[in-house]
């Protein structure tokens, strides 16, 4: 059984690269800015300023963030399937794939719900409530996402790593091998 790749023709390749290339960047952005939120919400002696800060990451950061990366593994999948590397046919697209819909998956049932809940103590600092105390666990994922997305540009760029299955070689080439050990 022969498998088909449909190829994009030039324009549409760029288009989709291009659209794949800016989701990331976004998704990298929208992250970086979480994280400069989230340290000034935990490193201020300011409640008013941790208060506007923690509140800020819940209107803006999940939904961009969450739309970036599904963007971003679409067009990815679109790029593997029309392209030479496939979706799993190279190690190293094969991690970026799973990288990818790992991190969305957190986005959406991990951070949103931390997210909306360190609001919610970020409206009770504003409100003057002195039990209200941000969760230094938001600093989790200000590091470990930026790292992770990190570790897919890299692997864009690098490429390393070879194909997820070897091609098995033709039996005749085998046997050529063998005459020629004796």
């Amino acid at each position: 059984m022969t498998t088909t790749t449909r190829k994009l023709g030039g324009r549409a390749r760029k288009a989709v690269l291009l659209v794949h290339v800016l989701s990331a960047a976004a998704w990298f952005g929208i992250d970086l800015a979480l994280g400069v939120l989230v340290v000034v919400a935990l490193s201020t002696p300011d409640t008013g300023t941790a208060a506007v800060a923690i509140q800020a990451v819940d209107l803006f950061a999940i939904w961009p963030m969450l739309g970036a990366s599904v963007v971003c593994m679409a067009s990815g999948v679109v790029l593997g399937v029309s392209g030479k590397y496939g979706l799993v046919r190279y190690w190293w697209v094969a991690t970026k794939l799973v990288v990818n819909a790992g991190m969305s998956v957190l986005i959406a049932f991990a951070l949103r719900p931390a997210v909306a809940e360190a609001a919610r103590i970020g409206a009770r600092m504003a409100a003057g409530d002195p039990a209200a105390v941000i969760p230094a666990g938001l600093l989790n994922p200000v590091v470990v996402a930026p790292s992770l997305l990190l570790f897919a540009y890299f692997l864009s760029v690098f490429k390393p790593w070879g194909r997820v299955r070897k091609s098995a070689q033709p039996v005749e080439r085998q046997r050529r091998d063998l005459v020629r050990a004796v």
